[in-house]
């Protein structure tokens, strides 16, 4: 009998993947339950995120002439990450939360945690949250505000999908009497 065996292997590797929020389903998926599992996975930053710090100081006194002088300075300092900046996971909190990295320096993390339980729900920004002045947070061990905006802001991971395709045909010639 012949028999014509055609062996199609289809290898489909698209060249980028997408990026999707990070989800407890997503962590289960993949087995990231070990700090040592989540360090290698590569972060990135759903929206920007405004850090702001001002300090202001002054002083009032009189002038050798006599006129009322107040003095008083602003000091401004903002940190602005930019959405789809890339991060690395530092550690896991004392709530679970995760503590993401941006950049290099003692204490410059910033806190993500899922808001509600279940599977589907994504890890967002961390901070003490009033409706009306935004978050508090620290972040290089000084307090920072961040708008409250910023409270949309979640983790998103690269995720490509491979898809193997092993295939067998073979071409029947049917049987005669």
């Amino acid at each position: 009998m012949k028999y014509v065996i055609v062996l199609l292997v289809g290898l489909l590797f698209s060249a980028c993947g997408s990026k999707v929020p990070f989800t407890n389903n997503i962590k289960e998926e993949f087995g990231l339950d070990a700090e040592k599992q989540v360090k290698r996975v590569q972060f990135y930053i759903s929206q920007t995120i405004i850090l702001q710090r001002v300090k202001q100081s002054g002083s009032q006194g009189t002038a050798e002439n006599g006129v009322l002088v107040t003095n008083s300075s602003k000091q401004e300092d903002r940190v602005t990450i930019q959405a789809q900046t890339p991060a690395i996971f530092e550690s896991f909190g004392p709530n679970g939360d995760m503590m993401i990295r941006f950049e290099v320096g003692q204490g410059r993390v910033l806190s993500f945690n899922v808001r509600q339980a279940g599977n589907d729900s994504k890890y967002y920004l961390v901070a003490a949250w009033d409706m009306n002045r935004g978050g508090e947070l620290t972040y290089g061990n000084e307090k920072y505000t961040v708008q409250s905006s910023a409270g949309n802001a979640y983790l998103m991971v690269m995720l490509k999908k491979l898809q193997k395709t092993k295939r067998q045909d073979r071409v029947v010639k049917g049987m005669k009497v």
